[in-house]
């Protein structure tokens, strides 16, 4: 693979950027992962803030420099502190957790994706119906690959105007012209109670310092590389769950190039 295989701002120099200013990454996030999803920003180097109740939620919006809102545990006060939030920043990722048929989250998600987040982010399952294509997958776990999910990917990303990125065994990343997708990574990160909530805050971490497809790849490949080096290295889901968090911390840009294979869709 070649560098000109990655988006317009390649990964390592998106870490670097990262590390050198230290984002403000707004979390209205899910109570089971908001521990460790703030560690893993730490350890990428941004700074996380659990701004997620009322009156406060927009205010803050436009100071952080990004934006998650996971609909993993969506309390009556988390879905207005997400609705203020997301209109006062256009710096945001969706993750639509395990929608589908459930009544609360899914007339929200699609009241969210109207107001157009940069990035939405969720496994095949999750993308497929957030594009009316199919009913969600068996709870917050994927039925589909990210290749069974590329129409619908590539719908979601033209009729909203946003980034989408497709996680599974290889990720898969569109704005509805180009496709990029990152393999690597290891499956003990599905073990791990919030890998793939804590991915969304990552890439809202590097929306702070370029642009959405270049965001949304620079936090796949993050991920992915810390964790093949944590698997490697680890005895299991306990141990790799902190392992990660260390080589989050220990990724270097030069860890990082070459990772992205590129193409274009077919208009």
């Amino acid at each position: 693979m070649t560098t000109s295989s990655v988006p317009a701002v390649p990964a390592d120099l998106a870490l670097r950027r990262l590390r050198e200013t230290s984002p403000l990454v707004q979390c209205i996030t899910n109570a089971v992962v908001t521990g460790f999803t703030a560690n893993v920003l730490l350890a990428v180097g941004a700074a996380p803030a659990m701004v997620d109740i009322p009156t406060e939620a927009g205010a803050f919006a436009t100071a952080a420099g990004g934006l998650l809102v996971n609909l993993g545990t969506p309390t009556a006060e988390q879905r207005q502190a997400a609705r203020e939030a997301t209109a006062a920043t256009d710096r945001w990722v969706l993750d639509p957790v395990a929608v589908g048929s459930l009544p609360v989250r899914t007339p929200l998600a699609h009241e969210l994706l109207a107001a157009r987040p940069a990035i939405v982010r969720g496994n095949a399952s999750e993308i497929i119906a957030l594009a009316g294509l199919g009913g969600g997958g068996r709870g917050v776990d994927s039925l589909a690959t990210p290749e069974e999910a590329l129409d619908a990917a590539i719908h979601l990303a033209r009729e909203h105007g946003a980034v989408v990125a497709v996680s599974g065994e290889v990720d898969l990343i569109t704005d509805g012209r180009d496709i990029v997708r990152v393999g690597g990574g290891d499956r003990l990160l599905t073990l791990v109670t919030g890998g793939g909530c804590s991915l969304g805050a990552t890439m809202a971490g590097f929306l702070a310092v370029c642009d959405p497809l270049s965001a949304a790849v620079a936090a796949s490949t993050v991920h992915a590389v810390a964790a093949e080096q944590a698997a490697a290295i680890c005895a299991g889901p306990g141990s790799f769950a902190v392992t990660f968090l260390d080589r989050l911390a220990a990724v270097t840009p030069h860890d990082l190039t070459d990772r992205a294979d590129r193409s274009v869709v077919a208009s």
